[in-house]
């Protein structure tokens, strides 16, 4: 059994939770400050960390049960675990149950407006998956799905939504899709020919990079507007200036003509950009 679970965290890459779990506490820290004037609470803290883990868990596994076929017949994606017979499907779908039995019984402990939000988050978390069968703008629902991060985690923190989460909602939103659409490029051909729809499949990697830019840029914008309509400070604008300059380094180390550090771009940039902004918002709060 642990050989077994050993396969699956490493098939939906579990490490890479690092992503969106960062932005998940910072959408309860600032929602706490912002609406009580206070740090969340001790269970707060514990019963989101259960609901994002169960939530991306079940949504990565999802995504390997649909994507199983595809997956295959792709020379990159051959070797992952279902393709590969190192799991059944039997025992993926078990684990997507324990994983959203996790994401239902912390929203049920937070409180209502979460319970009430749990069809439209299980929505995204579904939908994601089959949307690279029939639109290019699969990134920027990938996007919409991880940017459900912080704002659950304001959520589940305050029981409420306002502007400033919604600002939130947008850094997370057009950040994720900016930095898919790069990691993208890397199946852009396979994607052509077996009609699977993707920005650099529909529009080549060279305006699909552009495209990458233009959604960091509105990121970049989304994160300034968030520092000055918050009660977040200098601390957090440097965090977020810094962050920033991450982004235009991302974008420097591909082009259309060399995609050999994508997956420097796609984990290492994108991995400290989500641990500095939480670093930065608690700091700000803390002095």
């Amino acid at each position: 059994m642990m050989r077994k679970l050993k396969v699956i965290l490493e098939m939906i890459k579990f490490e890479h939770t690092v992503f969106a779990l960062p932005f998940a506490f910072l959408g309860a820290i600032l929602g706490s400050f912002v609406e009580n004037g206070a740090w969340p609470t001790l269970w707060q803290w514990i019963w989101i960390t259960v609901a994002m883990v169960g939530a991306r868990s079940a949504a990565m596994s999802l995504n390997r049960v649909i994507d199983a076929v595809i997956d295959k017949r792709n020379p990159r994606t051959k070797d992952r675990a279902i393709p590969a017979g190192l799991l059944s499907y039997t025992e993926v779908t078990i684990f997507i149950v324990v994983s959203f039995a996790m994401l239902f019984i912390a929203a049920f402990q937070l409180n209502m407006l979460a319970v009430y939000l749990l069809p439209l988050a299980v929505f995204f978390l579904v939908l994601y998956s089959y949307t690279k069968r029939f639109t290019w703008a699969c990134h920027f629902i990938l996007g919409m799905t991880i940017a459900l991060a912080p704002l659950g985690g304001w959520v589940g923190a305050t029981g409420t939504i306002s502007p400033v989460a919604i600002l939130l909602f947008l850094v997370v939103m057009f950040w994720t899709a900016g930095f898919d659409i790069i990691y993208a490029t890397q199946d852009a051909d396979y994607d052509r020919k077996n009609g699977l729809h993707s920005v650099p499949a529909r529009f080549g990697i060279k305006k699909a990079l552009m495209i990458a830019r233009g959604s960091h840029v509105i990121s970049i914008v989304a994160l300034v507007l968030l520092s000055l309509t918050s009660p977040l400070g200098w601390i957090f604008f440097l965090g977020a200036m810094i962050c920033a300059g991450i982004m235009i380094y991302e974008h420097s180390l591909v082009s259309h003509n060399d995609l050999s550090k994508v997956n420097v771009a796609f984990f290492t940039m994108n991995g400290i950009i989500s641990m500095l902004m939480l670093a930065f918002t608690i700091g700000d709060f803390m002095l």
